[in-house]
């Protein structure tokens, strides 16, 4: 009699269960339907309620089922409680320790981004050199504070960091054999950074990506174009590097006159306009100068202007100074002429 009631209450309490996860399942499918066709306006609205109500339903069938097979809660959260209230009384030495290498790992992280910071953020000629070597300095001494106080942690813990070392030792020798490729870019990047091949906020142009540096590791560089969009090369794979950073750029504009026009009154005409351009442009170093003529196309006749400019600063220089010629042009009555064909009519009689 006994041993069929007691089946008739497991068989009970495994429908319970099975209804009751059943139950949950089905208030999870409608919480993610519901978040998946409210509008954007009520979105968050509804995935915080639907998001409340999943977890009181799992809270809820959580206990039940937990009443039912007579688990006893408060005894087991009062036994686990009273052993870890044990635990932390014989370790709260070793916590307190442990924590204090902590808080002094990350002061002196702090004070190293502080210092690090302040390199190189007084405008000086090895400005860009400093903050290189500054970033890569603020990495290595983080991975080598906190390899450190791990290293403490262990110890104060009674953990044998002799042959955790040894160990680190040998499988760095079997990673490295297996790695040759990470290492390759290591030592390219050690190469980079201390031939000065460049620098951050240099602007450079490898792989057909030209952009500006904005981050450079042992591993890695970080270059930004123009659109805003990153690329991250594998210092091993930095091939057929282009500095643009090293000297001034130069402005060249091309432009087109007339055959009827007197060319040597035009580059007068520029030789006395052209000075007044650098006026109101830092940017621009040294005064424009025509060179002469270029080409002799078939509508016009080619000349070119240069104007030296500050590094990566001219391509602005050459719109600005585009638009400067054409006026000069337009003022002074200079034709510029567009695509012509000229007919020649025979006289001969018929």
């Amino acid at each position: 009699m006994l041993l069929n009631v007691l089946l008739s209450t497991v068989t009970l309490n495994i429908i319970y269960t099975v209804s009751s996860v059943l139950v949950l399942i089905i208030v999870f499918l409608l919480s993610s339907l519901l978040n998946k066709k409210s509008s954007e306006k009520r979105r968050a609205l509804v995935m915080g309620i639907t998001y409340f109500l999943s977890f009181i339903s799992l809270v809820g069938v959580t206990a039940f089922l937990l009443w039912i097979w007579d688990f006893d809660l408060v005894s087991y959260f009062s036994e686990v409680g009273n052993s870890l209230l044990e635990k932390l009384t014989d370790s709260f030495g070793l916590i307190v320790s442990s924590m204090l290498v902590i808080f002094v790992t990350l002061f002196l992280l702090k004070i190293a981004k502080i210092g690090v910071s302040r390199v190189g953020a007084k405008p000086s000629p090895n400005q860009k050199r400093k903050k290189t070597l500054g970033k890569l300095l603020l990495s290595v001494i983080k991975y080598g504070l906190w390899l450190i106080s791990i290293l403490i942690v262990l110890s104060i813990w009674g953990v044998n960091v002799g042959p955790a070392l040894a160990g680190l030792g040998i499988a760095g020798l079997v990673i490295g054999l297996g790695a040759q490729q990470f290492i390759n870019d290591l030592i390219s990047g050690m190469f980079i950074i201390f031939e000065q091949h460049y620098d951050v906020g240099d602007i450079i142009e490898t792989n057909g990506f030209k952009g500006e540096v904005i981050d450079i590791g042992l591993k890695t560089t970080k270059i930004r174009n123009w659109k805003g969009e990153v690329k991250i090369l594998a210092n091993g794979s930095v091939t057929d590097l282009l500095n643009c950073s090293r000297n001034s750029s130069l402005a060249i504009v091309d432009f087109g006159i007339a055959y009827g026009e007197n060319i040597s009154e035009v580059l007068e005409l520029l030789k006395q306009h052209l000075p007044a351009f650098k006026e109101d442009r830092p940017e621009v170093i040294e005064d424009p100068q025509c060179l002469g003529v270029m080409e002799l196309a078939g509508s016009s006749v080619n000349m070119r202007a240069i104007c030296k400019t500050l590094n990566n600063q001219h391509y602005a220089t050459e719109r600005a100074l585009r638009t400067y010629i054409k006026k000069i042009l337009d003022d002074n009555g200079i034709e510029i002429p567009f695509p012509q064909v000229v007919i020649h009519e025979s006289n001969t009689n018929s």
